[in-house]
């Protein structure tokens, strides 16, 4: 069995299927868990972490990811 990876923390679930499905659209297989203080993890099989970490970026506004004041 392939190791999983978290890759992202999203805030909700709704961020979350966001991220799965900008993931599945590259191609890449990840999987939802349980984070810290209502958040939800985004993990991907280890062999695809930097695949992912690039369709994440390549499919992110800046903004979304840190957001303004």
């Amino acid at each position: 069995m392939t190791e999983m990876v978290r890759v992202a923390v999203a805030g909700d679930v709704t961020e979350a299927e966001e991220i799965q499905e900008i993931l599945r659209s590259a191609g890449i297989e990840a999987e939802l868990g349980d984070g810290e203080d209502d958040s939800v993890t985004v993990s991907v099989p280890e062999s695809s972490v930097e695949q992912a970490q690039d369709a994440i970026e390549a499919m992110t506004e800046p903004d979304e990811i840190v957001g303004e004041p």
